[in-house]
Order: structure tokens, then sequence, then C-alpha cells
């Protein structure tokens, strides 16, 4: 059984001629913190976006626990264990919290989310067990409290949290997280990396897009750094700290 669980092979995307991600590898091992830096524009969002199926790599392979997710839907690629949050936060702000959260889980129903809400009370089993798995979600990342009020009301910390426990309630192998830190404030920041330490402690291998180096730097395993869609850096947070590429590649020579 391999130690990692994601490899990203040769992997190329352009967009009008643009390179953004070029001849990327990258390999994940299982149970880690594995962050993904880099300046602007490097192609670390693309890298997402080609790992959980909502682009299509030109070239290159994405194999997730020996299983390639070439051609397959986001849907698809989410079913095989791998859960993600964005950038720009994507809640249903018109539901209750809890609401969220179950949304999230309804990807492993047999009934599916719609459908379940159309069931006499009789054949609502599955849907107390996935109200059930919301709550303790909740409970995990601090919201419990928030679970009956809309999601729109909550302070973006709070939002980022509500995000990370629906990508937790599909009990993903791979967790991508896109900037969890983005907009937080100092307390928040370090709410976010007790709960990301959480997730690891579960067994879960997490990966992150995040600018925040002080975040990083705190509970990363392992670093990737990419500069204009190519991999210039891999190793362990003191290893990257002292690369020559990196420190070029961020204030320049």
């Amino acid at each position: 059984m391999s130690e990692y669980i994601l490899y990203i092979e040769s992997v190329c995307k352009s967009f009008g001629g643009l390179l953004a991600v070029n001849g990327l590898d990258l390999a994940i091992p299982k149970g880690s913190v594995s962050s993904v830096i880099g300046p602007n524009g490097a192609g670390k969002t693309t890298l997402f976006n080609m790992i959980t199926g909502y682009v299509m790599p030109d070239s290159g392979v994405i194999t997730f626990n020996d299983i390639s997710t070439k051609g397959l839907k986001p849907h698809q690629i989410a079913s095989l264990g791998i859960a993600r949050t964005f950038q720009n936060i994507q809640i249903f702000p018109g539901m209750s919290v809890l609401e969220n959260v179950m949304a999230g889980r309804h990807l492993k129903s047999k009934s599916g989310f719609f459908l379940s809400s159309l069931l006499p009370p009789i054949l609502r089993s599955e849907e107390r067990q996935i109200k059930e798995n919301a709550e303790k979600w909740l409970e995990f990342t601090g919201l419990s409290s928030e679970a009956y009020n809309n999601a729109g009301s909550l302070p973006l910390g709070s939002q980022r949290l509500l995000e990370l426990a629906r990508a937790l309630a599909m009990e993903p192998e791979l967790i991508l997280l896109d900037e969890p830190a983005s907009g937080l404030n100092t307390r928040e920041t370090f709410r976010m990396g007790s709960m990301i330490e959480k997730v690891k402690g579960m067994g879960t291998t997490v990966m992150l897009v995040e600018h925040d180096m002080e975040l990083v730097m705190e509970i990363s395993d392992y670093v990737a750094v990419v500069n204009f869609g190519t991999r210039i850096a891999w190793g362990t947070p003191a290893e990257v700290q002292r690369n020559p590429d990196v420190i070029r590649a961020y204030l320049g020579e």
C-alpha cells in the first residue's frame, strides 16, 4: 500500500495561451498537512480545481488512492473521498447552519437531498442519521450553538468553519482548503489552525493553499512552493524557508 494518497504527475493546464500549470509533480503523504504556497498567479487554485474536477488538465495524470481521476466530474471525485472548501466562501446563506452541513452529508445518502425531504416520516431514518452526523461536525467545529441560525448571519470566521464542517460531513480521506485563513483576524486564524490540526489528528489528510506564512509554517508537515505553474521546492517548513529558489521567487534577485 502506498504511503501517498495523491499523486500529481507532469500536469499541465493553459487558459487561452496562458500556461497556468506547467509540468507539475507532487505526491501528498497520507495523514499529513501539506501546504501549497507561491506568489499570486502561480497556479495554486488551478491545481485545486484540477484535483477536484472543476477543471480538466490538458496533460498529465492525477491519481487518488491509485484511482485516476481523468474524465471524472466533481461529484464523482468527491464520492471517492475528496472534499474541499473555496477561497470565496460558498455556503447557502438562506439556510440554517445545520442544513448547510446536512447538504454536504447528502452526497453519501441513498435518497439524495431533495427526495429525502419528500419521504413520509416512517421512511426518514436516513434523514435522522444525516442530521445526527451534521450535529456531530457542528460540535467538532464549535458551531453547535449556531445550528438553527441563518448561515448568512455568521461572522466570516464562523462561515469558514461552517464550510469546513460541511466538507467533513462527507467523511473525506483528503480535504482541500483554499485559503482557509483569508480575511480572518489573528484570533480566528489561530482557531482555524487549531481546527486543521484536529482534522489531521483524526487521520484525515489535509492539503491547503494559503498566503498566511505564519499559519503555514506552524501547522504544515510539508510545503510545496510553486511559481509560474512549476514546483520549485518541496520539503519541511524549515527546509523550504532556507531554499534559495524560494527566496528568489518571493523577494526577487
